[in-house]
Parts: structure tokens; sequence; C-alpha cells
């Protein structure tokens, strides 16, 4: 079993200005930062609701999409600020541009689909604005996602005076964030690092996923990825698995993937020996993935059918529940978290940092599932803390090279609280 000691902080301060003196409305108002939102999906959503509550910073927000009524839909049902709503091919460079251009954002937050994000960002170069994305950039034509093509634009924003923050959901994100907030606070070398992610809901279908259906599939049907002694160990998909214990949910099965974040990870923090990813899935979703992978309907390569080219995996989309629609009859909760061993004062230390998320509570605040909630609200503190300044430098950057405390003190205050146990028991070998 694990011993989880929680530590629970409520932060009554979150929303408080750190500035003693009185600021007046109107100053507050000229003090605030235009938005420009891309993607309105289940994450989106979140996104959008999240920043409209937060107005001293958030002050204008345009939402664009591909399908300009999804945006509508969601601007129409926030009561409480006007929220500027466009048709945009995200595909397309000189379009992001002229929209850039119009809206004049201080900030764009990359909410779409993964191929998108170099697009995106050769927009904001161009323009001259910040740039937030919540997942690294994957080719549509390839299962792989790594953050090289996005790193590589390190030289071009800094000399270009602007800042571009990567993968700063949950998982990537705020997985990344516990990680810096271990390394700051609890170790002086972190040597083992499980990510360890769980959604123990019920959302009612026989299948369905909790995001973008594509990606999903994508994601966990390539060959199985994680870090040890210098170099990665490639696995078959889904080939490694064991219960793992997860708060206020209990055991169970866990399969080793590989995550986007796992590759900074060993990167800026060269101490760790081991990296790993582990995610829960239930047996009826891995018998219809694989009787779907078995047909081939998961398939990324284009066929012929009634001479036209379709890609299989885009077909199976748009038979899928939209994610976003998931939430008003979702039960149950997500528990996401880190553990860790390393060395503290010359002794062996270990830590375990995790958020747990109800669906109900989600869907009550967003109007959004969990997955989606834990991937938007992030992503609104992340936008929140390089519009203030707090999180501001010129270049190319993941989250753990932020500070974490900004971040650590006010995520619960939004809806993400987090809790901690010092030296339990991990269900790990080391």
């Amino acid at each position: 079993t694990v011993n989880y000691y929680p530590f629970i902080v409520y932060y009554s301060f979150a929303f408080v200005p750190l500035c003693p003196i009185q600021i007046n409305c109107k100053l507050i108002q000229k003090m605030g930062k235009r938005v420009l939102i891309i993607g309105a999906g289940g994450v989106g959503n979140v996104v959008v609701r999240k920043c409209a509550s937060v107005p001293e910073v958030f002050s204008e927000i345009m939402l664009a999409s591909r399908t300009k009524s999804k945006c509508d839909a969601i601007a129409a049902d926030i009561k409480h600020m006007n929220i500027q709503t466009a048709a945009l091919d995200a595909d397309n460079v000189p379009e992001i541009v002229a929209l850039i251009n119009q809206f004049k954002p201080d900030l764009v937050m990359n909410i779409a689909l993964p191929y998108q994000d170099l697009t995106i960002m050769d927009a904001c170069l161009e323009t001259g604005v910040h740039y937030l994305d919540t997942a690294n950039y994957e080719p549509k034509d390839e299962a792989k996602f790594e953050y090289s093509w996005q790193w590589a634009y390190q030289e071009k924003f800094k000399e270009k005076g602007i800042m571009a923050l990567l993968g700063c959901g949950f998982d990537p994100g705020q997985s990344q964030i516990y990680v810096a907030h271990a390394a700051k606070h609890h170790f002086d070398e972190m040597h083992y690092l499980d990510i360890v992610d769980c959604n123990a809901g019920d959302h009612g279908q026989a299948f369905a996923t909790n995001f973008n259906p594509e990606i999903n599939i994508r994601e966990i049907t390539q060959d199985g990825k994680y870090w040890e002694n210098g170099e990665w160990k490639v696995i078959p998909a889904m080939s490694i698995h064991k219960p793992i214990e997860y708060p206020n949910i209990g055991p169970k099965e866990s399969y080793l993937l590989y995550h986007e974040e796992l590759e900074s990870l060993v990167k800026n923090f060269p101490t760790i020996k081991r990296a790993r990813f582990w995610m829960t899935f239930g047996q009826a979703y891995l018998t219809h993935l694989e009787v779907m992978q078995n047909i081939g309907i998961t398939s990324i390569k284009p066929i012929m059918f009634q001479g036209r080219e379709i890609i299989p995996i885009e077909f199976l989309k748009a038979l899928l529940p939209e994610p976003g629609s998931l939430g008003e009859n979702y039960s149950g909760e997500t528990s996401i978290g880190c553990q860790i061993k390393g060395i503290k004062d010359g002794k062996d230390k270990t830590y375990f940092i995790w958020n747990n998320c109800k669906h109900q509570d989600a869907y009550n605040d967003a109007k959004a599932q969990g997955v989606s909630y834990t991937t938007g609200v992030p992503a609104m503190l992340g936008a929140k803390l390089m519009l203030e300044g707090i999180w501001m430098k010129p270049g190319v950057y993941n989250t753990e090279e932020m500070d974490p405390d900004p971040f650590m003190s006010q995520i619960g205050g939004y809806g993400l609280p987090w809790h901690e146990a010092i030296n339990p028991v991990l269900p790990h070998e080391y």
C-alpha cells in the first residue's frame, strides 16, 4: 500500500493584486490584455471560460476555430463578457497573420491540434506576438511527437523579443511544474520519476476518448518509450503494465506510454536516471481499441473509398462522441501526479505530488469533463503569468523552466488544488 499524507493549501489571496495600492477599475481595464484563443473543442471551452473569469488580466478575448458556430455557442453562454469570435483555418499562416493583425492580441493561445503548432508559431513570429500551447508538434502523416521542431524556434523567438511557452496543460504542463517544485523545495538531486495519470470516471458511452480521438488513439497505439541510464528504451505499445494505487480511487491497471514531457524533463533535470509515464485504461476500452486496430480503422495511411481518398482514423473521429459533449453525465474523478525518488541532504527521499479532479466539479465550474478541465485551467494560468510579466522572457520554453512558485500558489484557487506526501512508499522498483 502507499502511505499518502495530503497537504492541501487554500489560497485566499489568489485573486488579490500584489500591489498594496488600491487600483481603480479604469486603470485595471487599461492594464488588461487581449488574448486570441485558437480552438473551440472541449479544452478551448474551458480556456475561454477561465480567462473570462479573470477580466483584470484578459480584458478582451477572441475565440477562433475552423467551425465558427462552435465559437459562437461558447461565447453566447458567457454572459458577463463579450467574447469575439472568428472563423480560422489554423493550417494557413497568412490567414492566421491576418486575424492577428485585425485583433492585435498580446498573446495567442493555441488550443487547436498539435499539427498546427508550427503554422501558428510562424504567424506569431511574423506579427511579433507571444505564443502558448498545450501539446507539442506532431506531423499529420506520422505518429511521432517530439519537441525538436519547436525548440528549433528558440533563436528566432529571442531575436523577435517574444516568448513561446510549450505544453502548458496538465500533462504536459502542470506535471512538469510539479517536478520543478520538487527540485526547488524537496531534492538536491532527483533520480527516479514516474508520472501517473488515472481517469477513474464513467461517461456512460460504450467507447469514447476524453480528448481529440485522432490524437488520443495515435498517442497510445505507437511504441512505448521511457528514459533509463542516459538513453531511450523503446517497447511495444501497452506491453508493460502494473496496478498502481491512486489517491481516493484505489489500485488501477496502469500502462507505460511515451509522453512528451519526458523529453524536456530529462533534458532540464539531467540527474534523472529513469523517467516513465503511466496511464490507466479499462479493459472495455482496450478491447474496442484492439478490434479497431485489427480492422485498420485507426490507420493514418490514406485509402480510396468510393472514388475519394480518406484517412481511416479521421473517419473514426467523425463516428465517435465529441469529447466536449461528455461532461454533463460524467461521474468519478481523475488523479494525476508525479512520484519521485532522489537525494536530500545526503539521504534518500521519496515524494508524491498530485491533483484529483471530480468530473462533476469540472462541469459545474466550466461545463466540461475533468480531462478537458485539467488541461484548460493550467493553460489559463500560464497565460496569466506571461501577460503579468511574471513568466516572461524571449525564447521558447517548457513549463519546468519557469519559477514554479507563482503557479503553485495560485492554481488551487482556480480549481486544481494540489496535495503532497513526504517519504511515502512508492509502487516502483528502484
